[in-house]
């Protein structure tokens, strides 16, 4: 009898020894060195809007016409690049997560790098390819078509930079739809096109719409490469990262407009992200 109390004993002190140690603080090295990292990175990002906050001509610049037409820009091209990205990139994300081809390897290598290549070296890639003595050149010039230097040019720039993050988003949502699903719904006598509408879209949305917030956010962010590719020209391909870049030259208070403006959309992004990604699709 003593021996089921003992038992009984040491598995009600369980818990309380569990909840002592859940209770215990983060060793002070490893908690030190992390509550330094957050300083390192929350610090700057203070400094900016506090900056902004106390700068009274701040507010006057966010109006400004170099502003205003680098937003507007960003905007138009953004969601040309979403666009492109939604009904190119599907259909691409969903082959390569239901179906296995001769190749597969290099098409997801081709899709993955322009995910770890320099902005920079993107641009110049871009000329390479669409310049006037780039590979393809000749063949656009020929039709009179001339993508260098113009707006068309910053859509293809973030086209190459960003898709790829919303490739990958959707690859991985609809990996994580069970395939089981998709083939219960074709013997019931669903299409193709109904089943993937129906049934693996709505089950997949979570890695989708993360990816496609990614694939967005990266298109508003990019610089390198559309500064290579189409130059910094106001009203025609200067986005809002080059607008900053030239009003730091001549005027701060535009650059800390168009800063905080950017801080506050990857704000957003970031939480629309994160919402979406812990989103359960009810069945």
């Amino acid at each position: 009898m003593s021996d089921w109390t003992a038992r009984a004993g040491a598995v009600e002190a369980k818990p309380e020894r569990e909840r002592g140690r859940a209770r215990r603080p983060v060793l002070s090295p490893l908690g030190g060195a992390a509550l330094l990292l957050v300083l390192f990175l929350a610090v700057p990002l203070v400094a900016l809007v506090w900056r902004a906050l106390g700068e009274p001509g701040v507010w006057a610049a966010a109006g400004q016409p170099l502003v205003v037409r680098a937003l507007r820009l960003s905007v138009v091209t953004t969601a040309i690049t979403i666009a492109v990205a939604v009904v190119a990139g599907t259909p691409l994300a969903y082959l390569l997560a239901r179906r296995r081809f001769r190749g597969k390897r290099l098409v997801e290598v081709v899709i993955d790098l322009p995910l770890v290549l320099p902005p920079v070296v993107a641009g110049v890639a871009l000329l390479m390819a669409f310049g006037r003595r780039g590979l393809l050149g000749d063949a656009l010039g020929a039709v009179g078509i001339e993508l260098p230097f113009t707006t068309a040019a910053v859509v293809l720039a973030q086209v190459f930079v960003s898709v790829p993050f919303y490739v990958r988003g959707a690859r991985a949502g609809f990996q994580a739809v069970p395939v089981e699903l998709e083939e219960a719904a074709a013997i019931d006598g669903a299409s193709t096109w109904h089943t993937l509408r129906r049934v693996t879209l709505p089950l997949a949305l979570p890695g989708v719409a993360s990816g496609l917030v990614l694939c967005w956010a990266r298109a508003l962010s990019e610089f390198g490469a559309t500064l290579m590719f189409a130059g910094n020209f106001t009203g025609r391909t200067q986005t809002m990262p080059l607008a900053i870049m030239s009003a730091m030259e001549r005027d701060l208070d535009a650059a800390l407009a168009l800063s905080v403006l950017l801080l506050a959309v990857a704000a957003a992004v970031l939480i629309l992200a994160r919402l979406v990604a812990g989103r359960r699709v009810e069945p």
